[in-house]
């Protein structure tokens, strides 16, 4: 077994399909194809099933790639440590929910890792995604938060996955509305003023629980509900049509607007802000330089 192959298998399974990895690593489809078998018959796995349809990961092939991603992190943080900046491309991936502070500190991190070449991604997703990214390795970090309702549904499932929670801080509810919002000069706001008002939420996907929702959760029934993929379309409905979502109450200007203000949230428990990492990977001096950058912004 070699990096070489761990890194064969792991592009195969990003991309899908034989074709495009091997265009991707700049080899053959036939010398891709047997190194994957030669890999296979080494470790005495099925990595990938083969059909007419094309490839997918086994159940197996799951937990394998899962430990070649760790190796291969290991491996580059390696490189960084002994060749320095030059060790070659640079790769990098976190995970989070739409926090602003989690952007600028991926700005930061840029910054001082970017160098001439590098991939890294920001994953600004829906909260099941962000577990299973970790999991699999895909993501070193996840940034999410566990409060009085969701906590006990989640911390089963970092628990299945061998994942652990890291507290950052404890924030207090808050309401995020519009400056011109007819709630926007009240010093506190309880959950029976917004009851005329849509409730605007991040949209979860097939696990559009109301555990996973990054927003919090109210026994109290809401009648208008919009649901969205991305930052800017939440705060554009947000000003237009006099809407309100409930988050952290961390505010960035230049990611948010200057028109949109955070009012304290009565009555809702704190919501607990963290990262999630893989019990079985040690952090890389990019995941602690990020978390660093994190604790500035939270300062």
């Amino acid at each position: 077994m070699t990096l070489q192959q761990l890194r064969y298998i792991v592009m195969v399974a990003e991309t899908g399909t034989i074709t495009e990895a091997a265009g991707k690593l700049y080899i053959s489809q036939p010398s891709l194809t047997n190194a994957i078998h030669e890999l296979e018959k080494e470790m005495n796995i099925t990595i990938f099933n083969r059909t007419n349809k094309g490839i997918s990961v086994s159940k197996e092939g799951e937990e394998f790639l899962s430990y070649a991603r760790q190796i291969l992190d290991q491996a580059a943080i390696l490189e960084d440590k002994y060749k320095g900046d030059n060790g070659g491309r640079k790769q990098y991936c976190i995970s989070t929910q739409h926090y602003s502070f989690a952007v600028n500190a991926f700005v930061d991190l840029i910054k001082q890792f970017g160098q001439d070449e590098y991939d890294f991604s920001l994953r600004e997703t829906q909260t099941y995604e962000i577990i299973e990214d970790v999991a699999r390795l895909r993501s070193e970090i996840g940034i999410l938060f566990i409060n009085d309702f969701n906590e006990a549904v989640i911390r089963k499932i970092l628990k299945s996955y061998e994942l652990e929670f890291h507290e950052l801080f404890t924030a207090r509810p808050h309401v995020f509305i519009s400056r011109k919002h007819p709630l926007a000069e009240c010093s506190v706001i309880h959950n029976e003023q917004l009851e005329e008002y849509p409730y605007l939420s991040f949209e979860q996907g097939e696990h559009n629980s109301f555990y996973f929702s990054e927003e919090i959760f109210s026994e109290t029934a809401r009648k208008k509900n919009i649901r969205v993929r991305d930052r800017a379309t939440l705060f554009n409905l947000l000003i237009g049509l006099n809407g309100y979502t409930v988050s952290s109450g961390i505010i960035d200007k230049k990611l948010n607007g200057k028109d949109i203000i955070a009012v304290p949230l009565a009555d809702e428990s704190d919501m607990h802000i963290g990262y999630i990492t893989h019990r079985k990977g040690m952090l890389s001096r990019l995941g602690s330089t990020y978390l660093e950058a994190i604790r500035k912004y939270l300062k």
